[in-house]
């Protein structure tokens, strides 16, 4: 796309781009944010997520601006391992919850047999 055009129309597209890598990279420090302060794990974990995915469309945006193809496969490889990192952290996040939870009802009980 860029290289072969009308010059003015590239110089927009240029522009274009640049101005949504910024927006990207403010979200992506906002998500940051949200991913430290929580305050509730479900939160953290959504948060981790939008950054997986904000990053990819980064890379592929710059994949369009420099024409280099290369960077279309590292954005998939980035995906699959930005997927498993949330899936992982759910899992944790699952099994923490629910032991938790059995802590709790253990507790409840003793306390209610007394």
């Amino acid at each position: 796309m860029m290289g072969s055009g009308i010059p003015v129309l590239e110089q927009a597209c240029h522009g274009l781009f640049v101005a949504a890598l910024i927006f990207l990279a403010v979200m992506v420090v906002l998500c940051l944010i949200r991913a430290i302060i929580g305050p509730k794990t479900a939160d953290r974990i959504v948060a981790v997520n939008m950054m997986g995915t904000m990053v990819m469309v980064m890379i592929g945006i710059l994949a369009v601006m420099l024409q280099e193809g290369y960077l279309a496969d590292i954005c998939i490889i980035y995906a699959m391992i930005s997927f498993l990192a949330v899936i992982v952290l759910t899992k944790v996040y699952m099994g923490v919850y629910l032991e938790k939870k059995e802590q709790r009802a253990k507790e409840e009980e003793q306390h209610g047999s007394h």
